[in-house]
């Protein structure tokens, strides 16, 4: 029996190698990440087209979500913030909101898509090595908040009540469109495939005869060592959040670019946080939430969820240390 390596983290992906004569591995950057699609079928040729379609998917996603791009669907919202109107949006930025205002009330704010501003000087402070001054700080902190996010469902249109106020979907996003491709490819008939949008992965049925997509986890602060056990995933999704990739040195210590919403400080504990759970967009701002929260505090979240577990590993003074929710070892390989 062949087996299927898939290893992750955050954004690092290595390309799965063709191993069955009846797997296609499809691959091009994304979202500033690798995004790989892997179908088991017997047609080639359809495969490559629902490929296709789902590249073309995640890139119309990607220029309604991103708010590096200055005219996004989000940005164009944004821009609408403390004006008093609703404004009408496309079914994907509504749909991606109203699951991050869920996020928010589930994960008591450590999720919270309005950290924009906050981002922003992160974002900043990475280029600069300059710390983000009290000021500041406390300036874009007054332009944040999930409360002052305002969802009209009947009419499919937002209302952002403060002025400035600025979204970022960072925390899910690339979960939401690794789902968003793997439900197209379903809906086009292919059963068995995997889509991993820059270490977010979401999964559809087992390959061949396997009992699941196997999926490795990467070591705190390693980019390239895995913990000893695999994940065996079907149906499901899994996300990592650390700082190997995207984090600032200040003043000798270790700042990631996963904010607190309620300090605006970049966490600075050595932890990596995967999640797993249902669908891609819900493992995503888990792994994101359960970064900001305590350890105990991680635990409790991830019960109100059904089918979700969480495994917490942190590197603290030359040793790994793991602590996970009961359930997650029954995705263990």
């Amino acid at each position: 029996m062949s087996k299927n390596y898939s290893l992750f983290f955050s954004i690092l992906f290595f390309p799965i190698p063709l191993i069955a004569q009846n797997k296609y591995v499809f691959e091009e950057p994304k979202m500033g990440s690798p995004f790989a699609i892997t179908i088991y079928t017997s047609d080639s040729l359809k495969a490559a087209a629902i490929a296709a379609k789902a590249f073309l998917l995640a890139d119309s996603l990607n220029n309604i979500l991103s708010d590096y791009i200055d005219s996004s669907e989000i940005n164009r919202l944004s821009a609408s913030s403390g004006k008093g109107i609703y404004v009408h949006v496309s079914q994907p930025l509504f749909d991606i909101i109203q699951h991050a205002q869920s996020a928010s009330v589930l994960s008591n704010g450590a999720y919270d898509i309005t950290v924009g501003p906050v981002v922003k000087l992160w974002r900043k402070a990475r280029k600069t090595k300059i710390f983000p001054d009290d000021d500041s700080l406390k300036a874009a902190l007054q332009r944040t908040g999930y409360r002052y996010v305002h969802l009209d469902t009947l009419q499919r249109s937002i209302y952002l009540e403060k002025s400035g106020m600025e979204l970022d979907v960072g925390g899910l996003g690339k979960g939401f469109v690794a789902q968003a491709a793997l439900n197209l490819i379903r809906q086009n008939g292919f059963s068995s495939a995997m889509v991993n949008a820059g270490g977010k992965i979401a999964t559809a049925d087992a390959p061949g005869d396997q009992t699941g997509w196997l999926i490795g986890i990467n070591q705190p602060e390693e980019k390239e060592d895995i913990l000893p056990k695999m994940l065996s995933l079907h149906n499901m999704a899994v996300a990592t959040s650390g700082d190997i990739y995207q984090y600032v040195e200040l003043n000798g210590k270790k700042y990631s670019h996963i904010v607190d919403p309620k300090t605006g400080i970049g966490l600075t504990h050595q932890r990596n946080v995967t999640a797993i759970a249902p669908d891609g967009t819900t493992a995503d701002w888990l792994s994101t939430a359960c970064s900001v929260l305590t350890v105990k505090q991680s635990m409790r979240l991830i019960k109100k969820i059904k089918g979700a577990a969480l495994l917490v590993t942190e590197k603290k003074n030359g040793q790994i240390k793991k602590k996970s929710s009961p359930l997650f070892k029954s995705y263990y390989f």
